[in-house]
């Protein structure tokens, strides 16, 4: 059964009704059952959270200035179905057993890994990696709504960024800045205004100030834009880029599934996608699917795949010029 410390633990989280505390810790009961060889007991833990889970209509409250700043979403993504090198998945799987394990750091005075940056090309999986987290730690996935946060009235944007640290503290969900660059931009560039260099300094106070056991992560595009301040504020920071061939080999087979004619050319396909990101892929691999459902075969042929492909790189090479 459950050890001593997690049932103090499950109790303080009761009475002090913090949900997603006491979800984590049952979870991690969960997980100490299945060491011990207990997976019956173990797996149905688990599906008493799922459960929980499924028919809770809204398990995040936020009040009325953050309902308009921060998007709020239950998510079921899973590591299993994201594609990166083995470095990357690594560092996210110690990212996963740190939050579950984090009381157990702290008995030795550490923290867990929680504020992290993503930075690569658009498509190679900052994002899902950021709903994958919250999936497998059973929490809200929250983005936060740039366009909403950024204003143009002088000390009003650097309010709201208050307003959001505070949330993260009282919520506990993986948060996610996209599109970071925003706001992140090195002090005293090119299109460096005076405001954005105060809601720059901000947000670097608010970060390394936050001591909440929420997830923060930030969002790149262009980490070479972002200011040099920035990258030791954070825990953890993962480059992602293009796929490799074996890369796309595995996003071709696991999209298109039964799908996938036998002999299909791989090779000829990788090459093809060189230049496309795991998203442009994934979206060609949907298009040759819903052409071969749509002409009532059940199999998509390199040939159909490869025009799809083709198409989205006209498509990217179109917008490069």
């Amino acid at each position: 059964m459950a050890t001593a410390d997690q049932i103090k633990m499950l109790i303080q989280s009761h009475f002090e009704k913090n949900d997603e505390r006491f979800k984590t810790i049952v979870l991690q009961v969960a997980a100490y059952e299945a060491k011990k060889g207990h997976t019956t007991l173990a797996r149905d833990i688990r599906d008493i959270v799922e459960k929980s889970k499924r028919t809770t209509s809204s398990i995040v409250q936020f009040d009325k200035d953050a309902n308009e700043l921060i998007h709020a979403t239950l998510v079921e993504e899973k590591l299993s179905t994201l594609v990166v090198p083995l470095t990357i998945k690594n560092r996210i799987e110690r990212i996963i057993k740190e939050f579950m394990q984090q009381e157990k750091l702290k008995k030795y005075g550490l923290s867990n890994r929680r504020k992290i940056l993503f930075a690569g090309p658009p498509g190679t999986g900052k994002t899902l990696t950021s709903k994958i987290l919250a999936g497998e730690l059973h929490l809200p996935f929250c983005t936060i709504m740039m366009d909403k946060m950024i204003t143009k009235y002088m000390g009003e944007t650097s309010i709201k960024l208050r307003h959001i640290f505070d949330t993260i503290k009282q919520v506990q969900a993986v948060y996610l800045f996209d599109e970071f660059d925003a706001i992140g931009a090195k002090r005293g560039s090119d299109n460096d205004v005076g405001e954005m260099r105060r809601v720059l300094n901000t947000f670097l106070q608010l970060l390394e100030q936050d001591n909440s056991s929420s997830i923060i992560i930030a969002a790149t595009n262009h980490h070479q834009l972002l200011d040099q301040a920035l990258f030791r504020r954070f825990d953890d920071v993962l480059y992602y880029q293009l796929p490799d061939d074996e890369q796309i080999h595995r996003l071709i087979s696991n999209r298109l599934g039964t799908f996938k004619r036998k002999e299909l050319d791989l090779d000829r396909l990788a090459k093809i996608s060189s230049r496309l990101s795991h998203a442009e892929i994934t979206k060609a691999c949907d298009d040759a699917l819903k052409e071969a459902i749509l002409n009532d075969s059940h199999e998509v042929s390199t040939e159909l795949l490869e025009k799809m492909l083709r198409e989205r790189n006209d498509v990217y090479q179109g917008s490069a010029e």
